[in-house]
Parts: C-alpha cells; sequence; structure tokens
C-alpha cells in the first residue's frame, strides 16, 4: 500500500483559476520526492492539500489506506498527527523557548487544557531533546526561538515534527531564505532524516541542483498539471525545460528559476 494516494486531484480557487488540474500520484513509504516548478505551477496547493490545509474541489487523498479529504473529526485528527509540516517561514512562536516550540509537536496527543497548561509528561520532553540532538541544536533547547539564526529556527521546525513522530514529513520551501551553507545543513538533516527513520519526505523546491542532489524522486508541475514524474537519472536539463517552459541556463542550475 502507498502511504500517499492522489487521485485525480483537481483544485479551483473561487476566481476560477485552477491551481490543480487531475493531479493522480502514488507515493510510497520511505521515498524523498522533490517538487519543482515556477512559482504558481501549484507546488504549495498540492502540498497543502495532502494534509488538508487547503480542501480540494474534485478527487480524493489517501493517507496510509485512510482519505484525508473525507475524515471529520476525531478521524482527521488522527490522519494530521502522522503528517509533520514544516514552511518557509519556520512558524515558531518566537517568545517561547526552543524546547517549547518542540513539544508543540505533541498537541495532538493530550488534550487541549494540558497542552494550553505546558503539562507535558517526561516521555515527551525527552522525545523533544532527542529530536533537538539529532538536528545537533540540543544546546539551544532554553534560547527563545527568536534568539536562533534562520538555519537554526529551521532545524527547530525539524526537530517539532520529529517529536510530533510524524510518519510523514512536507516541506514548503523550507531553505527559500537561507544562505548556501544553512540551506545544505537543513536538506542534509531532512535527507539524514529520511534514510534512518524511513519517514516519507515531500519537499517544495526551487533550486534544480538540490532536487538532483537529494531527491529520489523528482515531480516536476506546470499550471498546475504533472509535467515530470521520475528518477533523478531521467531528470536531464531537457527535462527541467519542459518543466519550466524554457532552456535552463547552466548558471540558474545553482539559483533560483522561480520567476
Amino acid at each position: 500500500m502507498s502511504m500517499i494516494e492522489i487521485r485525480n486531484v483537481s483544485k479551483i480557487y473561487p476566481n476560477a483559476t485552477k491551481g490543480l488540474n487531475g493531479i493522480n500520484l502514488s507515493i510510497d513509504k520511505g521515498e524523498f520526492v522533490v517538487i519543482v516548478g515556477l512559482s504558481g505551477a501549484g507546488k504549495s496547493t498540492l502540498l497543502r492539500s495532502i494534509n488538508r490545509l487547503h480542501d480540494i474541489s474534485e478527487g480524493e487523498i489517501l493517507i496510509n489506506g485512510s482519505s484525508i479529504t473525507g475524515a471529520k473529526g476525531k478521524q482527521l485528527r488522527m490522519i494530521r498527527r502522522n503528517i509533520g509540516m514544516i514552511f518557509q517561514s519556520f512558524n515558531l512562536v518566537k517568545r517561547s523557548t526552543v524546547l517549547r516550540n518542540v513539544l508543540a509537536g505533541r498537541v495532538g496527543y493530550h488534550s487541549t487544557l494540558r497542552t494550553i497548561l505546558g503539562m507535558f509528561p517526561k516521555p515527551d520532553i525527552d522525545l523533544a531533546f532527542e529530536a533537538l540532538d539529532r538536528v545537533n541544536i540540543v544546546e539551544k533547547a532554553y534560547s527563545r526561538a527568536d534568539e536562533l539564526s534562520g538555519g537554526q529556527q529551521q532545524r527547530v521546525a525539524i526537530a517539532r515534527v520529529l517529536a510530533q513522530e510524524a510518519k510523514i514529513i512536507l516541506a514548503d520551501e523550507p531553505v527559500a531564505s537561507l544562505d548556501p551553507l544553512t540551506t545544505k545543513q537543513v536538506m542534509d538533516d531532512l535527507k539524514k532524516i529520511n534514510q534512518e527513520l524511513g519517514i516519507t519526505t515531500i519537499v517544495n523546491l526551487h533550486f534544480i541542483d538540490l532536487a538532483r542532489e537529494y531527491a529520489t524522486r523528482i515531480i516536476g508541475l506546470r499550471a498546475g498539471e504533472v509535467v515530470f514524474d521520475g528518477p533523478v537519472s531521467e531528470a536531464t536539463d531537457e527535462r527541467f525545460a519542459e518543466i519550466y517552459g524554457r532552456p535552463i541556463k547552466r548558471d540558474e542550475l545553482l539559483g533560483d528559476v522561480s520567476v
């Protein structure tokens, strides 16, 4: 059984714009998938549809055999508990400590009152420290999140999904605001977690060289449709030219081709 099944999924916005158009994809457990395409191609819409941050207009999305598109209430919360999300803007509570931000990954396991009061049991705290250690930032546990660099904040966000014990990680442009060295550190962390823990990982990227370096599979979107889906070995410059609608220059392989 696939970890994620996307069946004939379309998303039409109120202004009649088609964000997604008839997407069919099957993603297996443990894959490291990179989705590429221009801004507006549908990358973020697709990623956010997987955990239902966006509702789709047509089709169905299955997570480990259960329909997230048809789920409600407790069932939806249980499915979402297995899906960790990493954002470009880190999505941390800046005034809270790093540890408290990582413990936010545990809120799906406890009552609302308990999480508001910060009453996390010792096993959760141990799990949070293990997650921070895995991304080499445990010494910052009691620092405020806004005291950290951008790269450190993104690693806190990765630790949060580890503490969540997510089976799927969705990362929406996680390195878009980071410098090249920090980008490598964050991507290395994601790849290591994928390989060592077998967590299915889907990353939206603008950077062609990063897609080739880290992905096991590349999916190209253009105008809300899949125009490429294959292993890195097939992701030639010609294929990228088809995805982006124009030839790719050599200097763009290391840069942003979002515009």
